[in-house]
């Protein structure tokens, strides 16, 4: 068959895959897997070893290196709070218990000798960001479970890889005229090769980021270059140690100052998720669907074992019973999948193995997707139940989505951001983003309902969108996209007057109009109007003495209420829904107030 015609039908099938996964709320591996059974051992459609020859491996290696990178570009330190030490517990103790409590199982389940089970599993003790952000996406956990568990998927696949490689080399040194110290010294390679190069190919990029050596255009090509040149040159030096160190290059370029990566994400992000399609459509195309069947069972009790007894010994070495209650503990020892570093190294593995003659070697790469399928098929439709039930999931989201970066916007979003919410600003204007980071706020450049927006938005612990853009069909395209994310009565729009209009040639149709901002008049170009006229954001608290009739005489110039923060810690937006807000005792006030009476902030 042509070449060409199959490359290009694995692009697309990996787009449909994406698609609907997305559409559904699960990880795309299930329908890349699914698709690559059928192109392969199915059909016959894809045979990936007489496609690519001598380049498959080396390519998926190169493609597994891309996709830790910009993984490990969104690990801010910042967000951990005080989760640092649980996730260095995790990916240490909790690693090396997972890998022994597995390399039992795989021995007295799926009956492979010692050798091969304890080389299983450090092969699957990594779990990866791929499979991870889906599930916590569609769970919705709060954003302790969301950050141990993110953080733990990036740093736990270079290091199982690192794992994986050295029980290798001791199998080699046990088959070879070499001793266990030649494995030793190897691991010890490794590490530092990784880590040197790492950071230091980070602070290169880094710096030439921030001097603008690098014109934008050229920023993910740049990047992409550096990926391939440090993980070539890591294994060059040390066999295996390219996937550590591109990892901590990206951990270490996300947690510089000042430094531009929106082009850098942007481009990785779509980079990334046609690499993981491609890649797992191809992996799944060269299993044999005998031997997948014959050890399905095994895939399944082995599954269990990693939810009852694996994953459970990881949370007690890493908690000490202070970061997070129990509940949380078990949501957090529940969520336990295996992705794409483990479907990728295990057919490098098994066909050394089938090598060396060792007995059930054949069902090697079979077992290892029999447990991918099964733990993802677990997670994805069990994660949100049991974080309802364990009441673990966001109750009360402090996130708050805004579209639009002008000075309204602004202004909004660092009240609320004082109030204890996490505003965060989208639009594709670099000078507004540019004038939010000033102010101190977070932001993302580009459009709300672009790709990268799909992929690169964690909107984990969100739960409003506030449209303020002065772009009315921006607003009403993006309150249409989030929508089922929110839920009706969570997206608000700026009006943009057209509801007053007689013609319905001009009217906005009624199953689109959403929940107006504030009251009817509250265009964005009247907001910023008043803005300018020297009207200013003020939050007040109400007493017993000064009530909210009080509140209302007080603005006889004018004022125009927001948002109501309750003394429960709800927030309530003022919108075209409600006549009149009902504020008490105990609660604040965000106002847009006119310049000549405005009493002083938080007087009351």
């Amino acid at each position: 068959m042509n070449i060409i015609l199959i490359l290009a039908g694995l692009v697309i099938l990996g787009a449909a895959s994406q698609w609907l996964a997305w559409r559904v709320k699960l990880p795309a591996i299930i329908f890349l897997l699914g698709i690559g059974i059928i192109a392969g051992p199915v059909t016959g459609w894809i045979q990936p070893d007489q496609l690519f020859g001598p380049l498959l491996f080396p390519g998926i290696s190169l493609a597994v290196a891309v996709i830790l990178f910009e993984g490990a570009l969104n690990l801010r330190l910042r967000e951990l709070g005080g989760l640092a030490s649980v996730i260095r517990r995790m990916v240490s103790l909790g690693a090396i218990s997972s890998w022994l409590i597995l390399a039992v199982a795989t021995h007295w389940i799926a009956d492979f000798n010692w050798t091969m089970a304890i080389l299983f599993g450090a092969v699957v003790v990594v779990s990866g960001p791929t499979v991870i952000g889906p599930v916590l996406r569609a769970a919705r956990p709060n954003a302790r479970i969301s950050n141990v568990l993110m953080w733990e998927s990036i740093l736990i696949d270079p290091i199982g890889a690192l794992l994986a490689v050295l029980v290798f080399e001791a199998i080699i040194a046990h088959h070879g005229s070499t001793g266990l110290n030649s494995a030793v010294e190897v691991f010890l390679k490794m590490l530092g090769a990784g880590v040197v190069l790492g950071i230091l190919a980070g602070q290169s990029l880094g710096w030439l980021l921030k001097k603008r050596a690098i014109p934008d255009y050229l920023h993910g090509v740049v990047a992409l270059g550096s990926v391939f040149i440090i993980f070539a040159a890591a294994n060059q030096i040390a066999h295996e140690s390219g996937l550590l160190a591109v990892t901590l290059m990206g951990v270490w370029l996300a947690n510089m100052r000042d430094i531009p990566l929106e082009n850098i994400l942007n481009f990785k992000e779509s980079l990334s998720i046609l690499l993981i399609s491609i890649l797992f459509i191809l992996l799944a195309a060269r299993l044999n669907l005998l031997a997948l069947k014959e050890v399905i069972i095994s895939g399944v009790l082995l599954t269990l074992v990693i939810q009852l007894i694996a994953q459970p010994v990881k949370v007690l070495l890493a908690y000490d019973g202070k970061e997070l209650n129990w509940k949380e503990r078990f949501m957090t020892g529940w969520i336990a999948p295996r992705g794409i570093v483990a479907a990728a190294g295990a057919p490098v593995y098994a066909g050394q193995l089938e090598a060396l003659n060792y007995p059930k070697a054949h069902l090697f790469v079979p077992l290892t997707f029999a447990l991918i399928i099964v733990t993802v098929l677990l997670a994805s439709f069990t994660a949100r139940p049991m974080a309802r039930l364990l009441g673990v999931s966001e109750k009360d989201p402090r996130g708050i989505l805004i579209v639009g970066a002008n000075a309204f916007a602004i202004a909004v979003a660092g009240k609320l951001k004082e109030w204890g919410f996490r505003p965060l600003l989208v639009d594709d204007e670099y000078r507004q983003i540019q004038a939010a980071r000033m102010a101190g706020l977070d932001t993302f450049l580009g459009s709300p309902v672009s790709e990268a927006a799909d992929r690169q938005l964690n909107l984990i612990g969100f739960g409003y969108l506030l449209a303020l853009s002065t772009d009315a069909a921006r607003n009403l395209i993006a309150s249409l996209r989030y929508d089922p994310e929110f839920g009706h009565r969570s997206v608000f729009t700026l009006a943009d007057g057209s509801s007053r209009k007689t013609s319905a040639r001009n009217r906005t149709a009624k199953q689109h109009r959403r929940l107006h901002l504030f009251s009817e008049d509250a265009t964005a170009g009247s907001l910023l109007d008043k803005m300018e006229k020297g009207w200013t954001l003020k939050a007040t608290g109400l007493t017993e003495q000064f009530e909210w009739v009080q509140y209302q005489q007080q603005f006889t110039a004018g004022f125009l209420a927001l948002f109501v923060l309750h003394k429960n810690g709800k927030l309530q937006v003022i919108n075209s829904d409600q006549s009149q807000p009902e504020p008490r005792a105990g609660d604040q006030i965000l106002a847009l107030v006119a310049p000549d009476v405005a009493p002083t902030e938080d007087a009351h």
